[in-house]
């Protein structure tokens, strides 16, 4: 059944490419917050894919980043969908957002999508079926340990509270491993993660919609995936997650607990 589900999601998916390049929609910006915004490729998006699922699933709960949407009762079944994820790197014709969408069951992911269409990569994962990226299975990474390691970080844009702890721990994970990166978007933080293209990824206080897809296209793909303090995490709250390959994972971890604001 979860099978049949991401197959026709896919296509939703992929019918969302002309939303996010239309030039006129992306011009049309509202400021949230700092360094926070909201474009009509963003709306667009989101009133597309909500309507569709309403329309073959009208017993899925919905949780978008955009246009408050109510909290969902945990217990039921929910989309969770961010439908830019990377809005500053779409105004900026970066080519590296994501439409990002979970299917969260009983509080656990148990389908995640995430698409980049400038790219044309679909990232798919099923509980208990593995990860893919365009049909293709996708493993973590070998490496050893971190000092063989590319680590993503996020800055936490919106919550510059978390600045000094977040850049002390990027300083500490510069020094054990070989490079770090900053691409802005957390899902395709994840799903590279997943794809073996980074070692590890760390960020504080994402939101569901951030990350509820690819912690599973992590885990799926032989990754591990917690909470700053080792926890697991839920994909219906604010969280601060790291992931990994799974030799590295211990050692990120601890880096990340250290400086965890």
């Amino acid at each position: 059944m979860l099978g049949q589900m991401c197959a026709e999601l896919e296509g939703l998916l992929r019918r969302t490419r002309e939303i996010l390049c239309d030039e006129t929609a992306l011009a049309d910006v509202t400021v949230k917050g700092r360094a926070n915004f909201v474009t009509r490729c963003d709306t667009g998006v989101q009133h597309f894919l909500q309507a569709e699922l309403a329309r073959r699933w009208p017993d899925v709960q919905f949780l978008g980043e955009e246009e408050g949407c109510a909290a969902p009762d945990p217990a039921g079944r929910v989309f969770v969908l961010d439908p830019v994820d990377g809005t500053a790197n779409l105004m900026h014709h970066f080519g590296h957002s994501a439409v990002s969408l979970a299917l969260v069951e009983n509080g656990e992911s148990v389908l995640a999508l995430v698409y980049n269409p400038f790219l044309d990569e679909m990232f798919t994962a099923v509980k208990g079926g593995g990860a893919r990226c365009n049909g293709r299975p996708i493993h973590a990474s070998a490496a050893p340990g971190l000092a063989r390691s590319v680590v993503a970080v996020g800055t936490s844009p919106y919550d510059r509270q978390f600045t000094s702890a977040n850049f002390a721990a990027f300083r500490a994970i510069f020094d054990r491993c070989e490079d770090i990166r900053r691409t802005g978007s957390a899902a395709l933080d994840l799903a590279y993660v997943a794809a073996g293209r980074v070692e590890g990824y760390l960020e504080h206080n994402l939101k569901p919609w951030d990350f509820a897809a690819g912690i599973l296209l992590v885990t799926e793909a032989g990754g591990r995936v917690s909470r700053y303090d080792g926890g697991a995490p839920s994909p219906l709250q604010n969280e601060h997650i790291v992931a990994a390959a799974p030799a590295v994972f211990d050692e990120l971890r601890a880096v990340a607990g250290a400086f965890e604001a």
